[in-house]
């Protein structure tokens, strides 16, 4: 990590300490708040009216107890956040919330520690049986400690997890981190059911218990109030426990279903010091492998085809080169007809698997006798035969050298090129004569590369047209042997496509 980087991570700490540390002040305040019933009756024992007449004449001491409880948190926060090592920053930022919600209540469990050596204190001036007063003062501050570290662990981490990580983290990987305190779903489904359960148990058994000390008594609207309180919070636990568990796993779930697709290039979002987090950590490494393995096999597939068809090529009476050409040209096409509003719908899948399929157009060449495939002048009515059906053979030889490819729709794409990019929009073409809208769209924009780069190239047996000469023969072709929409976008292409052709001939 750069210098740069730690100090801005030293201010973010300083700063999330702050903030998070006067939640936590609110948090322990509200805890100080819910009432204690043995405050609640109207006669007490004996023992314990000794009790009241004692901590009336030490309020001063339980008010500083109360204090206490209140600044222990406060120094030990300040402590952890401004008391580390260079290399302890990173690694603070991530525990923060459980850090803090543990600390929230350790103030309340050492003024219990007090309040005990207070009533031994108590002990040697009665004779009154300290055990009852100190399980009933164990009861509150147990009710006390439950509820403000797990309702502070809640309000933090809700935080962390949704603006904090992602933002200064969105790497991940936040469980490799050294020091770091990974939180398995074990303990996070303890958080929530102590929130959800043992916090109203402990709430109610500490009631029951210093209404049965107290004999004769009265429960005031406090009490049902709290219970109240204690019901919907529960609620609102039970639903953040729920988005909690259920945004990863929907997440995962879409992702997994994308890959099951064959997209490969899927990241999950998941930025969290847990068993999600580093689930999504695994997955990400997983896809992002799964990513880069395809699209060697991509890279080896697409080279072999290239391969096959210059291959191909090599046999034809042409100058060489037209692969190459016709791709580049169907690439310009594409790009063009996504800026126009009847073709802005096409998918960059489809686009690049268009692309992907332009070198294969000619592939059936491959099963065209020499004789015919490299004659220098016209074929006669027997060849030109023979010379159609390199379509329906380029189809067949692409249908099984893509037998094993899991996109379908490339695979389609790509035989459908090869099959049908000599038909004609008025139905005159070859090999099936099928015309307008019969023919695929990929077959309509390759059959307009391929037508372009014959006028313009130089063949053995003719000599390349001019650009005007070229554009000229599209142009009184439209509705006849072109999709007359589709080839206006192409020869709107003109300026780029010209220029594409004057590199090639450099």
């Amino acid at each position: 990590m750069k210098r740069r980087d730690k100090k801005t991570l030293e201010i973010l700490l300083g700063r999330l300490g702050l903030i998070y540390g006067i939640i936590v002040s609110v948090v322990n305040y509200f805890g100080f708040l819910i009432p204690t019933t043995g405050k609640m009756p109207v006669r007490h024992t004996e023992e314990f009216s000794q009790w009241l007449l004692f901590m009336d004449e030490y309020t001063r001491f339980i008010n500083f107890v109360s204090i206490f409880a209140f600044i222990v948190p406060i120094v030990f926060c300040v402590i952890y956040v401004t008391v580390f090592k260079e290399e302890q920053v990173k690694r603070r930022i991530i525990n923060l919330p459980l850090v803090y919600s543990l600390i929230a209540s350790l103030g309340w469990w050492l003024s219990f520690l007090m309040e005990f050596f207070f009533v031994l204190f108590f002990k040697q001036r009665t004779n009154a049986s300290i055990s009852n007063i100190l399980l009933s003062s164990f009861l509150n501050i147990s009710q006390e400690c439950l509820f403000i570290s797990t309702f502070t662990f809640l309000c933090l981490d809700a935080i962390h997890r949704k603006l904090i990580l992602p933002k200064y983290f969105p790497e991940g990987y936040l469980t490799k981190e050294k020091g770091a305190i990974k939180l398995s779903t074990r303990i996070l489904f303890l958080f929530f059911y102590v929130s959800v359960n043992i916090f109203p148990i402990f709430y109610l058994t500490s009631t029951i218990y210093n209404l049965s000390f107290n004999y004769n008594f009265k429960v005031d609207g406090s009490v049902y109030f709290v219970l109240s309180v204690i019901f919907v919070f529960g609620l609102v636990i039970v639903l953040t426990f729920s988005n909690y568990f259920s945004n990863p796993l929907n997440k995962l779930r879409n992702a997994t279903e994308m890959i099951k697709n064959s997209e490969y290039d899927q990241k999950v979002d998941v930025v969290s010091c847990d068993d999600f987090g580093e689930l999504a950590d695994n997955f990400n490494e997983m896809a992002k492998s799964l990513d880069l393995k395809t699209k060697k096999i991509f890279a080896i597939q697409d080279s072999v085809i290239k391969g096959m068809a210059v291959m191909v090529e090599s046999r034809d009476n042409s100058t060489g080169g037209h692969i190459y050409r016709t791709s580049d040209c169907v690439k310009i096409f594409m790009d063009e007809l996504r800026n126009h509003a009847e073709y802005g719908c096409l998918g960059e899948h489809f686009c690049n698997s268009v692309i992907k399929a332009a070198p294969m157009h000619d592939l059936g060449k491959i099963a065209v006798d020499d004789a015919i495939l490299r004659k220098p002048g016209r074929f006669t009515d027997e060849e030109y035969l023979i010379m159609q059906k390199h379509s329906a053979e380029g189809a067949r030889i692409v249908e099984n050298v893509l037998s094993e490819v899991d996109d379908l729709q490339f695979k389609q794409i790509a035989i459908n090129v090869a099959h049908y990019h000599h038909e004609k929009w008025d139905g005159s073409g070859y090999p099936e004569k099928i015309s307008g809208e019969q023919i695929p769209l990929e077959a309509r924009i390759m059959a307009l590369a391929d037508v372009f780069d014959a006028l313009v190239s130089k063949r053995c047996y003719k000599d390349n047209l001019s650009y005007d000469k070229a554009f000229s023969i599209i142009e009184d072709s439209l509705g006849t042997h072109f999709d007359p929409q589709l080839g206006k976008i192409f020869i709107s292409c003109r300026p780029k496509l010209e220029d594409l052709y004057n590199a090639y001939s450099k």
